[in-house]
């Protein structure tokens, strides 16, 4: 805590003015992000710094797996924000940026041996069960880093999946004011995958 407080500290005095600009039309006009970010709650991934944006540019969601439930789940935060996003910000992009590497996403590949030490995570990761039924139909050969990078890729379009059950994301997909992105980003090369409709590219 003492080096956050620091680190409080060192912005106030040494970097905000950089911002102050920036700060005061946010405070005045509020916000008008017109990407939404949803990606892990994983400490390696930085947002603002993967995508080079300043404050303001982009409306962010994290949880553990860059998971979105289905539309009309009970309880859920994320949906809620999805919403927000889309009716009242009137975002024009969703990016769902999954990562290597992911905890989450080893967790669903080893689920059984979650319940007893991890239940909310074992619970939260019935989100993306839809993933191992890609896996077993697409990836039976694949085993160690390949079938962990294959889940990663594969999760990121089950929750793509997921958004397109929200009427509002739908809506605006059909009428082209709404775009989906699907990222990965290679923690070690910092490179950033990028899905065509048929494979993944680096960006």
């Amino acid at each position: 805590m003492e080096k956050l407080t620091k680190g409080v500290q060192d912005f106030k005095v040494n970097h905000f003015s950089t911002y102050r600009e920036i700060f005061e039309q946010l405070s005045v006009g509020g916000q008008h992000p017109r990407i939404l970010f949803i990606t892990c709650s994983d400490s390696r991934i930085t947002p603002s710094l993967i995508t080079q944006t300043q404050p303001g540019e982009l409306f962010i969601i994290r949880n553990a797996g860059n998971i979105i439930p289905p539309y009309g789940t009970t309880n859920c935060g994320e949906g809620a924000t999805v919403e927000y996003a889309v009716q009242a910000l009137e975002i024009k992009h969703i990016i769902v940026c999954g990562h290597t590497h992911c905890g989450a996403i080893k967790g669903l590949l080893h689920l059984n041996s979650l319940p007893q030490d991890m239940p909310l995570l074992y619970d939260w990761l019935k989100y993306a069960q839809p993933t191992n039924l890609r896996l077993q139909q697409r990836y039976q050969e694949y085993e160690g880093e390949d079938l962990l990078n294959a889940a990663i890729e594969e999760n990121v379009l089950t929750q793509i999946e997921n958004l397109q059950t929200y009427p509002a994301i739908q809506a605006k997909l059909d009428s082209g004011t709404l775009n989906i992105h699907a990222w990965v980003y290679k923690i070690r090369s910092g490179e950033v995958l990028a899905y065509t409709g048929d494979h993944w590219e680096v960006l």
